[in-house]
Formats: C-alpha cells, sequence, structure tokens
C-alpha cells in the first residue's frame, strides 16, 4: 500500500555546492528520495514524519551564499516505481556506456552500469558525472590502481572497474553514499572495488595511479595537496564539480603541487579537467 508524501521543491542559484548540501541536510532529518534538476532539488518525506519546525533545523536555508526558495505539496498514494520511471530516464555517454535504474530495459552498449541513486549523487544525468564517464571511456584504465573520491552512487569507481582498473577504491563522506554505493556495486558485480565512508583524512600511504574528484571546488582545493600526495609518479588525476570560469583558479593549485595540465572537456558550463603528476 503506497503512502502519502509531502513534495518538497527547492529551487537553487547557484546549484553547487548547495545542491549536495541541501540533499545531505534533509537526508539526516528523514526526507526519503531526492530528485536533482536544472532548477534545484525536489524532496519527498511521509507526511507523517514532516513537522513545521524541521526546516529550520536545515542550516543552508539561511545561507548567504546562495538564494534558495522552496514550495510544498502533498502527493497522494506515491508509487516509488512510478516516480522513477518518471523521473530518472536511462543515458548513453558516447554510445559506449549506459547507466540507467533496475526498471529500465538493457541496452546494446560495451559498459551497461545500473544504478539506483536513492539519496546519492551521480547518475550520470548531471553534466560534471557525464564528463568523468566520458573521461574514463577514452583513457587506458587496465591494471590501473584507482581512487575515486566522493563516489556518490559509486557509478565511477564501477565504470573503472568494468574498464579492467584493479583496485578499485571508493570514499564518500556521506552515510547514504556509503550505503547506495555498496549497493551498487553489487549490483553490478563488480564485489572487488572497496567503498570506505569519510574524506580525505582516510588517505595513508597507499598509492594510486589514477584519482577521480568530482566534488566540488571549494573541497577540491582544500584536499588536492592530500590527493597529489597519494597520487603515482606520472599519475593522473581527474577532477570535476565546478564551472570554466573555476579553471584558472583550479590549475594555478595544482601546477604549485607539480601537476600538468592536459586536457579539459566541457558541458553545460561546468568542467572536468585532466591533470597528470
Amino acid at each position: 500500500m503506497a503512502s502519502n508524501y509531502l513534495e518538497f521543491q527547492f529551487k537553487i542559484h547557484p546549484p553547487v555546492p548547495a545542491s549536495e548540501i541541501l540533499i545531505a541536510e534533509l537526508g539526516s532529518l528523514g526526507f526519503e528520495s531526492f530528485v536533482e534538476n536544472e532548477d534545484g532539488v525536489t524532496a519527498y518525506i511521509l507526511k507523517e514524519e514532516f513537522n513545521e519546525n524541521m526546516l529550520t533545523e536545515v542550516r543552508i536555508l539561511d545561507s548567504d551564499e546562495f538564494k534558495i526558495s522552496y514550495s510544498s505539496s502533498e502527493i497522494q498514494q506515491v508509487n516509488w516505481n512510478e516516480e522513477w520511471e518518471k523521473n530518472f530516464q536511462p543515458i548513453v555517454v558516447d554510445d559506449i556506456c549506459s547507466v540507467r535504474a533496475p526498471f529500465h530495459p538493457k541496452p546494446e552498449t560495451e559498459f551497461d552500469i545500473v544504478i539506483e541513486p536513492k539519496m546519492s549523487f551521480g547518475t550520470g544525468h548531471h553534466a560534471t558525472t557525464h564528463m568523468m564517464i566520458q573521461f574514463i571511456l577514452k583513457n587506458e584504465w587496465k591494471g590501473k590502481s584507482v581512487l575515486d573520491m566522493g563516489c556518490g552512487t559509486g557509478v565511477l569507481a564501477i565504470l573503472s572497474s568494468q574498464k579492467g582498473a584493479n583496485p578499485v577504491e571508493a570514499i564518500d563522506i556521506d552515510n547514504w553514499c556509503y550505503l547506495n554505493s555498496l549497493e551498487n556495486i553489487e549490483r553490478n558485480n563488480v564485489p572487488e572495488i572497496s567503498v570506505k565512508e569519510g574524506g580525505a583524512e582516510l588517505l595513508g600511504e597507499k598509492k594510486y595511479d589514477v584519482i577521480i574528484a568530482n566534488i566540488n571546488r571549494n573541497i577540491l582545493l582544500n584536499d588536492m595537496q592530500k590527493y597529489v600526495s597519494v597520487l603515482q609518479p606520472d599519475g593522473d588525476l581527474y577532477l570535476s564539480g565546478f564551472y570554466k570560469e573555476d579553471i584558472p583558479i583550479i590549475q594555478e593549485a595544482c601546477e604549485k603541487l607539480g601537476l600538468k595540465f592536459q586536457e579539459n572537456l566541457e558541458k553545460d558550463k561546468w568542467v572536468a579537467v585532466k591533470f597528470s603528476l
């Protein structure tokens, strides 16, 4: 029997990193599902689980850095399978890699990733994830050790493993992302991927051939030195989660640490950049 839910439509400007922060805060309060869109985030919570004071605990709503407005309505008898089918369409990247939900039919692509995003970021629909998938597809991954920082759904770690990377590690500071990555790794039959919950503080002496970090500009700048400290000589660092105009500040920080700019991709004003040590 489906339940009655409240639907909150949040309009957010600028969307990064506000959308991810908002989702994390709402998730900790009991919101069950999220759909990211161009304008912001749509969030759902059981009607009986919501109280009027709940949103006063969401600190980002009072932030001066972002402009966030919202409206709410009651949704009768939500069938979540129907909601996902309506809001989560399969994508194909460069005719090589598909990213789809479990209820979508299997396409004829070389790489097929089945993702049930739940509260996690990273379905391939967002420009940053899409470009990181493109980078993985166009570069040699076989036999390389890969670290996926801010793994979200685990989609980039899963594709890395499918392309022959080994070992592959995935890290995310958000508990929902950690749990969702574990589920998606099992769903895609790539159990060799290890997942950890936390941030850059988890990085120790182990070195990686490739580091993927699709997070946001401020976290990237803050953690860049740690990333470089665990990158193998001649290793590659792939970064995304920021706009084209942010490239100079990212590039300056990377070059100070000995990294060399290789190339960047651009989609919908977002960029992904490859650096090498």
